[in-house]
């Protein structure tokens, strides 16, 4: 399926469950991303009990207007009450259980959660997980911070289209590790610092390649993987509507 170039921010462009225990493992460290000073840090990692494992765990609340001060306004395709908080345990990529945080649509937040608690039983690694408003809205800010999130109210490109991204109904998985290829000559990679992650297969980290564990478990709540597209390649991409 053609695609259009990808989506610009807010800011630029008008933002329970529990499985059984898995021990720590230690997962190769990829290597590290420069970020602007001030950049918002990792989610914060989780120190299980001496004697006890981590499971994962999530718990889904409402949002307010105030916790969406750049990613929303007034005009958006969903209001506030249309999404929902996600509070979930990840692996990092330095091997720890982490708690991160994502703005959803609450349609899907309950299959949300039953494909991150299958990407925490597989130990697939997230850099961060923080909602976009922690980058002011800024999906480029995001993106070079190799930041997991969901809900951003902005256009796809100048078609003035609403990305899937406004309606809370699209993840962004690993940034940096999964870019988007514009389709046009040259193919310029978003987000810029990802040029060493254009290639697929690879065998690195927190990729995603296709068929693989992640792709698999987005497709059995019928998300579709950008990275399957046949123009432009968005790697890190999950979609309900395959958009």
């Amino acid at each position: 399926m053609a695609f259009i170039p990808r989506h610009t921010s807010a800011a630029t462009a008008l933002a329970l469950l529990g499985v059984t225990g898995i021990a720590a493992v230690t997962v190769a460290a990829a290597p590290p991303v420069p970020v602007a000073p001030g950049t918002p840090q990792a989610s914060p990692p989780v120190t299980p009990a001496p004697g006890t494992s981590q499971a994962f765990t999530a718990t889904v609340t409402p949002v307010s207007p105030g916790q969406l001060r750049h990613s929303w306004r007034r005009g958006c395709p969903v209001g506030p009450d249309d999404l929902r908080m996600i509070t979930m345990t990840h692996w990092g990529f330095d091997g720890r259980p982490h708690t991160g945080k994502m703005v959803i649509n609450k349609s899907v937040a309950g299959q949300v959660v039953s494909v991150f608690r299958k990407l925490y039983g597989q130990r697939f690694p997230i850099r961060r997980m923080q909602p976009v408003e922690a980058y002011k809205g800024s999906d480029d800010a995001s993106m070079a911070a190799d930041n997991t999130s969901a809900f951003n109210c902005r256009r796809v490109g100048t078609s003035g289209t609403w990305s899937q991204h406004a309606y809370g109904l699209a993840i962004d998985v690993n940034t940096r590790e999964n870019p988007y290829i514009h389709p046009y000559p040259g193919g310029t990679v978003d987000p810029p610092n990802a040029k060493d992650y254009v290639r697929r297969p690879l065998d690195r980290p927190g990729v995603i390649n296709p068929g693989d564990d992640v792709v698999r478990a987005f497709e059995k709540i019928g998300w579709v993987w950008g990275g399957s597209w046949s123009s432009s390649k968005d790697y890190q991409h999950f979609s309900q509507n395959g958009r």
